[in-house]
C-alpha cells in the first residue's frame, strides 16, 4: 500500500534536488486538499484569493528570511534559469534606455557554464556585451576567480548591468565576494546557493534563482529586483533604438504588476516554496543554515584533502562551493567503482556532470548533516582501501 513515509534519502543530485520529506508529506496532502477547500492546491484558479494568499505569503516569507529592503520587490516567472538568462538583457537594457535615453552594454563575469551560457544567450539575442573576466582563459580552465582588481573596468554611463553567477553548480566554484560597481547596477545568478546564507540584498539590482536546486521544484525562478528597475522604456523607444523586446510572458513590469500571475503560474510549484521556507524559518533561519551548510562543506573538503594523490580536486581553495563540491578519482576504473560502493551504501546523486565529468556531491539545504557524516566516512573508506 502506498504510504507518505519513506525514509530520508542520502541523495546528493545537483538539480532537481531532494527537498525535506516533511515539506512533500504536507505538500501531497495540500495537492489532495488544500486548507479544506475541497480543492488541490494544484486546481485552484491562479487568480483565486487563495492562490493570491500563497503568492503573497511567499514573497513575504522571501523578505523575511533575505531581509530584502523596501526598494526591492520579489516576483516569480515559469522556467528556470535559462528562461532567466533570456530575460535580462531585454528588462535592464530597458531599463537603462528609461534612465540614459541609449542602450547600455551587457557586462558578463564568466567564471563556469553557466555564466557562459547567459553570456552567449546575450550575445544570441543581439545585445552589445563585453566580458570583464573569463576564468578558462585566465586559468586554462574553470576553477578559479581573477582577483576582483584584475577585472575590466565597465564604464557607468554605458554599461546597463555586471551580470555573474554566485555559484557554479557544475564547476564547483563560488564566489567569496560581491562584484560592487558605483553608478552600475548588479545581477546574480543565485539559483545554486540562495538560502544557503545570509546576503546584503541592497548591493544587487536583481537577482535570479531558479527553485529546483536548493529551495523548490523546478519550473518557477524566483526575482528579487530593485524597483527602481521596473521603470522601462516603452517599445516604441526600445524599437526606435534597435533594441530587442522582452516577451511579454517575461516582461518584468508586466509580470510584477500582474503578482506573478499575468499569465497561468504553478501555484503548487509556489506552494512548495512557501512550505521550504516556512521549514527553513522553523530550523533557525538563515544564521542556523549558514552555520550547517559551513559545517557540511568543511567536512567533506577535510576528508578529501586526506587523500590528496586519490581525490584529486580542481577548485582552487579559495574558491570552493559550499554547495557543490567536486573531485575526480585517479586510477583506472575507480571512478566506477566509487559510485558502485556508493549506491551500495544509499550515497546517491554523486557522478558529475555530463561535460565534466567525475564526482559532484551537491549538499544543498535539505541534505542532512547525518547524510554528509556517511559520505565522509565513505570517503574515508574508500580512501584508505585505495591509497599506497
Amino acid at each position: 500500500m502506498a504510504s507518505l513515509d519513506r525514509e530520508d534519502p542520502n541523495y546528493f543530485g545537483a538539480g532537481p534536488a531532494m527537498l525535506p520529506t516533511s515539506v512533500l508529506q504536507q505538500a501531497a496532502l495540500d495537492l489532495i486538499n488544500y486548507d479544506n477547500l475541497g480543492l488541490g492546491v494544484g486546481e485552484i484558479s491562479h487568480r483565486s484569493a487563495p492562490a493570491i494568499e500563497v503568492v503573497d505569503e511567499t514573497k513575504q516569507l522571501f523578505k523575511k528570511l533575505l531581509e530584502i529592503p523596501d526598494t526591492h520587490e520579489v516576483f516569480f516567472l515559469q522556467g528556470g534559469g535559462t528562461t532567466g538568462f533570456s530575460s535580462i538583457p531585454p528588462n535592464l537594457v530597458a531599463s537603462f534606455v528609461k534612465k540614459h535615453g541609449k542602450p547600455g552594454k551587457c557586462a558578463y563575469a564568466i567564471t563556469g557554464s553557466w555564466s557562459k551560457k547567459s553570456y552567449e544567450e546575450a550575445v544570441r539575442l543581439g545585445f552589445y556585451c563585453e566580458v570583464l573576466t573569463d576564468s578558462k582563459k585566465a586559468y586554462g580552465k574553470f576553477g578559479d576567480i581573477e582577483p576582483f582588481e584584475q577585472w575590466k573596468k565597465p564604464t557607468p554611463g554605458e554599461t546597463a548591468y555586471v551580470y555573474y553567477c554566485d555559484n557554479e553548480t557544475v564547476n564547483g566554484v563560488e564566489f567569496p565576494f560581491i562584484p560592487e560597481y558605483e553608478g552600475i547596477e548588479v545581477v546574480a545568478d543565485l539559483s545554486s546557493n540562495i538560502l544557503s546564507r545570509k546576503m546584503d540584498i541592497s548591493k544587487f539590482g536583481l537577482i535570479m534563482a531558479g527553485a529546483q536546486k536548493n529551495v523548490g521544484l523546478a519550473g518557477i525562478t524566483i526575482y528579487i529586483i530593485k524597483k527602481a528597475l521596473l521603470e522601462q522604456a516603452t517599445d516604441d523607444e526600445l524599437k526606435a533604438l534597435g533594441v530587442p523586446l522582452a516577451p511579454i510572458a517575461t516582461h518584468y513590469p508586466t509580470v510584477v504588476k500582474n503578482n506573478s500571475a499575468y499569465n497561468t503560474i504553478p501555484i503548487f510549484t509556489v506552494h512548495i516554496l512557501k512550505l521550504v521556507l516556512q521549514n527553513l524559518i522553523a530550523k533557525g533561519g538563515l544564521e542556523a543554515q549558514e552555520q550547517l551548510n559551513k559545517r557540511k562543506a568543511s567536512k567533506l573538503y577535510a576528508a578529501l584533502d586526506q587523500y590528496p594523490k586519490l581525490y584529486k580536486q580542481p577548485v582552487s581553495k579559495g574558491v570552493r562551493s559550499d554547495m557543490n563540491v567536486v573531485f575526480t578519482i585517479e586510477g583506472e576504473g575507480l571512478e566506477a567503482e566509487f559510485l558502485k560502493l556508493a549506491k551500495e551504501k544509499k550515497l546517491d546523486g554523486l557522478k558529475g556532470h555530463r561535460s565534466v565529468g567525475g564526482m559532484r556531491a551537491s549538499l544543498y539545504n535539505a541534505v542532512t548533516e547525518h547524510s554528509v557524516d556517511l559520505l565522509v566516512d565513505f570517503v574515508n573508506e574508500f580512501g584508505k582501501a585505495h591509497s599506497n
